[in-house]
């Protein structure tokens, strides 16, 4: 095999409540994820001795500095792979979005690297290497709807429900998940996600019910500092969404809709020059 290229698909959160700070300095979090359509194309191919990525979007660094990067490099020096590896990034997923653009990255970096080279490794270690990459690659390298806790990295499916169509709006401003996490004040959330509630509306087939009880405390953070973030959830309401809420650090806000028809007009009524507007949906399996 000469190359391989693979999906990589953005997730959003229906669902994001931080319960603790941690002795390591990360955060014990519980969180419903779920993968959606929009995605990167990652293509992987043999080439020279070492790792290089080339990327479509200037903004995404290269070298050390690049998660698919580090991944690659992992499993390159794990695994004792002779020949160096060339990956190119075709960036659909916005940068620094809260939408997991680069762990999702690494995951098809991992992947593909586990089939191009025939290292013959299962999920799970897979996974494992992963964690040590980023906290949100082990979920990316699964995907679907998933219960995250711990750093993220403890992973329990959820019912899915049929396909749900969203509106994502990124307002042109990128976000620190570093930054979000170290000005969170725990003390002072006062409104915290019912995860279990929530869970159960997935069995329940209930989207209602799950658009309108969705939480996100990193939003006390990242939309105390950049008021675009509660304009754009107020617009996405005002356009018939049945919920809407920023996803991980932010700053991109989701709307979730009822059907396809009303998911395109709001689409089309809410572009500004502000911010970038993805149509896209929520798919149960890997692309």
């Amino acid at each position: 095999m000469n190359s391989i290229e693979i999906k990589a698909p953005a997730k959003i959160n229906l669902s994001l409540d931080v319960l603790r700070k941690r002795p390591d300095g990360y955060h014990d979090i519980r969180m419903l994820m779920q993968t959606v359509e929009l995605h990167d194309n990652v293509r992987i191919e043999p080439c020279g001795n070492g790792v290089e990525v080339i990327c479509s979007n200037p903004d995404v660094p290269s070298g050390t500095r690049n998660i698919a990067y580090k991944a690659a490099y992992l499993l390159k020096e794990f695994y004792s792979i002779n020949s160096g590896v060339l990956i190119k990034i075709d960036k659909r997923i916005p940068v620094a979005a809260g939408l997991a653009g680069g762990s999702t990255d690494a995951a098809a970096v991992l992947k593909g690297m586990n089939i191009l080279f025939s290292i013959g490794l299962k999920d799970d270690e897979l996974a494992s290497i992963g964690k040590s990459v980023g906290a949100d690659v082990p979920y990316c390298l699964r995907g679907g709807t998933m219960l995250a806790e711990g750093i993220g990295e403890i992973l329990t499916p959820v019912s899915s429900l049929p396909r749900i169509e969203l509106v994502l709006v990124k307002p042109r401003l990128s976000v620190s998940t570093q930054w979000v996490y170290s000005s969170l004040n725990l003390e002072k959330i006062r409104l915290r996600p019912e995860t279990d509630k929530l869970i159960k509306a997935f069995e329940d087939n209930n989207l209602e019910y799950i658009a309108e009880n969705m939480v996100n405390v990193l939003e006390t953070v990242t939309a105390q500092k950049y008021e675009v973030i509660i304009e754009i959830r107020k617009r996405l309401m005002e356009e018939g969404a049945l919920g809407s809420m920023m996803s991980g650090s932010g700053p991109t806000v989701f709307g979730i809709f009822r059907d396809r028809q009303s998911s395109e007009k709001a689409c089309k009524s809410i572009l500004d020059e502000r911010w970038d507007t993805y149509q896209t949906y929520t798919v149960t399996n890997l692309l």
